[in-house]
């Protein structure tokens, strides 16, 4: 087993891209520091040993928030073309918001991303992301109360986190590699790479984190352990997944109407396990509502006073109108005049 510095050799790498083969073509996103250097190195010379490859697009993003980042875009290209992969840069253009800055950047990233692949007629793009990226996931999470769905971190693959978009996938190849092998790989090649100052800005929560990991490590919490944590919590919500399809399936088999209203028998509802009943609560609400996501506090209070209820209950959440009798559960579209009420006093708030 390679230590946990050593560089990614031919072998591993092949395995690292297994499955990718028979794609048309793959984009790669590469801001120039270590981690999107080595995934730009490790597919460049993975093509190169296949007879067909796939073929590569290296894309990097200039946010426009740091001077630098020019000039690190013209290394990334000078890079890409001495390994004979084409390259973009493209820049985030417009305001940028004074709050949730990092947030809104990933997000205009993943949206430049994807108009390269829709260009190029690809559905796959590559992020570096790595174990140590992993683990901060999953103490970002923790930090701000995320479920079990959330604790899971990163998939290997997944849809684009965009919305209504469907089409394209996220590819992590180097998910379960630390970073400290990446930089070994960089440094075996002598192949230089940027340093994003940001990744230490204690303005931000990911960089606050990053520097109780050595400490956490001590304790034996390190990132192999909370990306095992997210594994295993991953297995379990696929477990939970199929349990809440055979809830749905059994009590209010679909498909559901467009706006509600989707009936639960009351009795049947109460008798399923608490988190099978809170999914399918917020699988409802979801889908009968016209607000968004359902935040997960919230439907955990009105799932909690649901089970409280002894006689009739009705509950706003989300756009949808929630109403409890001793016979069914009922969940629809709120009328018009109960929405705005909810949205005078705060979206997703209770009303009675």
């Amino acid at each position: 087993m390679p230590t946990a510095d050593a560089a990614v050799g031919d072998g591993e790498a092949n395995a690292l891209f297994r499955g990718l083969e028979d794609l048309p073509g793959l984009v790669l996103a590469v801001s120039g520091g270590p981690d999107s250097t080595a995934l730009l190195v490790l597919a460049a010379r993975w093509a190169k040993r296949l007879k067909r490859a796939p073929k590569l697009i290296a894309v990097t993003v200039d946010h426009g928030l740091r001077p630098e980042a020019a000039r690190e875009a013209a290394m990334v290209k000078r890079l890409a073309r001495r390994l004979g992969v084409p390259h973009r840069t493209l820049r985030w253009r417009g305001r940028k918001p004074r709050t949730g800055l990092q947030e809104a950047a990933r997000y205009a990233r993943y949206e430049l991303l994807a108009q390269i692949a829709r260009r190029a007629r690809f559905a796959h793009i590559l992020t570096a992301h790595t174990l140590d990226d992993q683990a901060e996931t999953v103490l970002f999470r923790l930090a701000r109360g995320s479920g079990l769905f959330g604790l899971t971190g990163m998939a290997p693959a997944a849809p684009l986190p965009l919305d209504g978009v469907r089409e394209i996938f996220l590819v992590r190849p180097l998910l379960h590699l630390p970073k400290a092998r990446l930089v070994a790989t960089l440094k075996a090649a002598r192949i230089a790479y940027a340093e994003d100052p940001s990744n230490r800005d204690p303005r931000f929560t990911r960089a606050r984190l990053r520097t109780l990991m050595p400490a956490l490590a001590r304790e034996g919490l390190d990132a192999r352990g909370l990306a095992r944590l997210a594994a295993r919590l991953r297995r379990a919500e696929s477990t939970i997944q199929v349990a809440v399809q055979a809830a749905r399936s059994a009590l209010a088999p679909p498909p559901w109407p467009q706006h509600g209203p989707i009936v639960f028998a009351t009795a049947a509802f109460a008798g399923l396990p608490a988190e099978v009943g809170l999914r399918l609560l917020g699988a409802a609400v979801a889908h009968s509502g016209d607000e968004g996501p359902v935040e997960l506090a919230k439907l955990e209070s009105l799932y909690e006073a649901l089970r409280q209820a002894r006689s009739r209950l009705r509950r706003t959440l989300a756009g949808a109108l929630i109403t409890l009798s001793s016979d069914h559960l009922t969940v629809e579209r709120a009328p018009a005049r109960r929405r705005l009420a909810m949205r005078s006093q705060g979206k997703g708030r209770f009303t009675k």
